[in-house]
C-alpha cells in the first residue's frame, strides 16, 4: 500500500464526499476503492475492517478509520485545518455541525419519491436561506475577514464551500441575497483547482 490515504465507499458522493473535499483542500492526493458488489462489502465486515459494519472507510497513517465525523476531525487536525486553540476548534465544530445538518437534507434528496421532490427542494431552499446561510453571511460581515475562523482557511470553510455548491446545483440563484457568501468564489476556485469535483459527473 502506498503512503496515500485510501478511501473505500460506493461509487457516489454520499458520506465520503466531505472527506474528499477536506483532503483536496489540504492538497493531499488519495486513492479510492469503490464497492460495486455486496460481496466486497461483506468481505470487509468478515475481515473485521469495519468497526460498526458501515462505510465510509479511510485508511490513513496505519489506521482503518470509520465514522465520518471522526475521519474529518483527524484529517482537519493533521493538516492544520482545525484552528489554533480550543476556542477556535469549538467555533469550527459549531459551524461544521450546522452545515452538516443542511447537507443531510441534500444527501437524502435523491431518495425522495417523485411526488415529494418539489416539496423537499423547497425545504432545502427555506432552510438554506433562512437558517444556515444567514449565519455565515453575518459572521463574514461582522469580522470583515475572508475566512470563518481566525482569518485562516479551515475545515469550516471547506464544509461551507461544499454546501454552497451542493445547494447551487439544485437552486442556482440561492446566494442572490448573500453578498458576503458570493465572495466565496475565491474558495470555490481554490477547491476546484485541487480537482475536488473533477469526478462530480460520475457521482450522484
Amino acid at each position: 500500500m502506498s503512503g496515500k490515504p485510501r478511501l473505500t465507499y460506493c461509487n457516489g458522493r454520499g458520506r465520503m464526499e466531505p472527506v474528499r473535499w477536506l483532503l483536496a483542500a489540504a492538497g493531499v492526493e488519495f486513492e479510492e476503492i469503490f464497492l460495486e458488489t455486496r460481496e466486497q462489502y461483506e468481505k470487509l465486515i468478515k475481515d473485521g475492517v469495519l468497526m460498526f459494519q458501515q462505510v465510509p472507510l479511510v485508511e490513513i497513517d496505519g489506521m482503518k478509520m470509520v465514522q465520518t465525523r471522526a475521519i474529518l476531525s483527524y484529517i482537519a487536525g493533521k493538516y492544520n485545518l482545525y484552528g489554533k486553540d480550543l476556542k477556535e476548534r469549538a467555533l469550527i465544530d459549531m459551524y461544521v455541525e450546522g452545515i452538516t445538518d443542511l447537507m443531510q437534507m441534500i444527501l437524502m434528496f435523491p431518495f425522495s419519491p417523485p411526488e415529494a421532490k418539489e416539496k423537499n427542494l423547497d425545504s432545502i431552499k427555506e432552510r438554506a436561506t433562512n437558517r444556515y446561510f444567514p449565519v455565515f453571511e453575518k459572521v463574514l460581515k461582522q469580522h470583515g475577514q475572508d475566512f470563518l475562523v481566525g482569518n485562516k482557511f479551515s475545515w469550516a470553510d471547506v464544509q461551507l464551500i461544499e454546501a454552497i455548491l451542493a445547494v447551487e446545483e439544485k437552486i442556482p440563484a440561492v446566494l442572490s441575497g448573500f453578498p458576503q457568501l458570493q465572495e466565496c468564489g475565491l474558495f470555490k476556485e481554490l477547491s476546484l483547482s485541487y480537482g475536488c469535483l473533477k469526478s462530480s459527473t460520475r457521482r450522484n
